[in-house]
């Protein structure tokens, strides 16, 4: 396999959600900050229109937007079309610099801490978890592989997509230690990304715990389709915690406890997240898997001196 040559590194993809955004901004006034010997580094501010306006899209979620049936669309009229068609001429597999890495940095009003999502389980991207879990004991490693993310996602548009998520933050809002945290995430990222290239040895986490992908959950509603319940206060912000069959999930404005009428234990994440109640999804369900990587493998041919 090739190594890395281009990273990409993304911003603003939501336009409301400002650490990705000033982070960017930030790598962009010291590009020494994320330069390595072994890659170029670039920088993307996304959506430009919705970060300039304060608000997640302006025609619709960009992050929803990149498959090939929307990349393929003549005159998209959307906004976000239109641009991820750019973005994809430049940075895509047939893009003019396309990019082997792309890592998009978002952030959420859940309780997720610092995430690292992978949509599917490349070796590649398992290797570079488990080495940023050895550095990073209260990373989280989230697998989309069955969500289908690894189709439309603005990541999607590299060989390797990997998505970074942040939270608790509000939307439109800079919180300076989530804004560190996640610098000093990204920074470590380039350099295991770099460790790799040259196959230099790297400590690694076995197993790795994993959450992956089972659903969602929608919002109880109302046959007028209005929320009649919340999440309820005892699940609130216990991303990636053990969730029982019969626990409290939601409370009712009637001021009733629904409980959790799966079979199996899950353990939830984006619980409560305010972008989603648009897609009516309170919470997405997942499954903790321990992943054995067996043998590390050299994944690179070491570039010339």
């Amino acid at each position: 396999m090739d190594r890395i040559r281009r990273v990409l590194l993304v911003g603003g993809t939501h336009g409301n959600e400002l650490t990705g955004i000033y982070l960017i901004r930030r790598f962009q006034y010291a590009p020494q900050l994320i330069s390595r010997p072994s890659f170029e580094t670039m920088t993307l501010l996304s959506n430009l229109e919705a970060i300039a306006a304060g608000v997640r899209y302006v025609d619709q979620d960009m992050n929803r937007c990149c498959d090939r049936a929307h990349l393929e669309l003549p005159d998209p009229v959307d906004y976000e079309i239109r641009r991820a068609q750019e973005i994809n001429r430049r940075f895509g597999p047939s893009g003019s610099t396309p990019a082997d890495v792309i890592l998009d940095i978002h952030s959420t009003t859940s309780n997720m801490g610092m995430t690292l999502i992978l949509d599917d389980h490349h070796p590649f991207k398992l290797r570079l978890a488990a080495a940023l879990s050895a550095q990073q004991p209260d990373l989280r490693i989230y697998s989309s592989a069955d969500s289908g993310r690894q189709q439309d996602a603005l990541r999607s548009l590299g060989r390797f997509g990997i998505c970074l998520e942040v939270g608790p933050v509000a939307q439109g809002v800079l919180r300076a230690d989530l804004f560190q945290r996640t610098e000093a995430l990204v920074q470590q990222i380039l350099d295991v990304l770099d460790q790799q290239n040259w196959d230099k040895p790297l400590p690694a986490v076995q197993p790795l715990t994993v959450y992956r992908y089972l659903g969602t959950v929608p919002y109880p509603r109302d046959a007028e389709g209005q929320i009649t319940a919340m999440i309820h206060p005892q699940l609130q912000g216990q991303d990636y915690e053990r969730l029982s069959p019969d626990d409290p999930m939601f409370l009712s404005l009637t001021g009733e406890t629904l409980p959790y009428t799966g079979e199996t234990v899950t353990f939830p994440v984006f619980i409560n997240e305010a972008a989603y109640y648009e897609k009516d999804i309170a919470m997405v369900l997942t499954q903790r898997q321990e992943i054995q990587l067996g043998a590390i493998e050299p994944l690179f041919a070491k570039p010339q001196e």
